[in-house]
């Protein structure tokens, strides 16, 4: 067993109640190895420290402990997986000036971002990776596989909402 730490974001189906009423019910379910927010009207978001056999079942397990207190919450995000470039730079102890040279210098060997903009993102999979197979930089095991279980379970939250149809052709295309 290993101790794993991620954050699950939910929006709750009731935006008007009172979130502070599920505390007692989230508790009762297993969620007593989370630090709970309710600062946002509508939302709920939990701070999980929890031991499981892999990242995968320790965020699962979660899931299904706060459906089972808030049967019509909905998942927003599943952290850490989306991340920026002062995140990346926070995350591996480098200045974000050395991230972005480090990107600049390896523009074909390095991840592409999911959203190109005035404000980049990657999922920090994809990053960790890089860092561990290319530059040989020692990476929290334990950090990558929450990493890759997010970005799992967040890409996955988002299929939901293709169509089938539409889905098989852009998997045909992409393949």
């Amino acid at each position: 067993m290993q101790e794993y730490e991620f954050t699950l974001k939910f929006s709750l189906g009731d935006a008007i109640s009172d979130p502070e009423s599920y505390i007692e019910r989230l508790a009762e379910a297993g969620c007593d190895d989370a630090l709970i927010g309710i600062g946002q009207q509508g939302r709920i978001a939990f701070n999980f420290n929890r031991e499981a056999d892999s990242a995968l079942s320790a965020v699962c397990s979660a899931i299904k402990n706060i459906k089972s207190a808030i049967p019509d919450a909905t998942l927003i995000e599943a952290t850490p997986d989306f991340v920026g470039i002062s995140d990346i730079a926070d995350i591996l102890g480098y200045s974000r000036q050395n991230i972005r040279k480090l990107m600049l210098n390896h523009r074909s060997s390095f991840p592409a971002p999911i959203h190109e903009g005035k404000s980049a993102i990657w999922h920090l999979s994809s990053v960790l990776s890089w860092f561990k197979e290319r530059k040989n930089h020692a990476v929290d095991e334990l950090l990558f596989d929450v990493t890759q279980a997010n970005r799992q379970l967040n890409s996955a939250k988002e299929n939901l909402y293709l169509d089938p149809a539409i889905n098989t052709r852009i998997h045909a295309m992409l393949s």
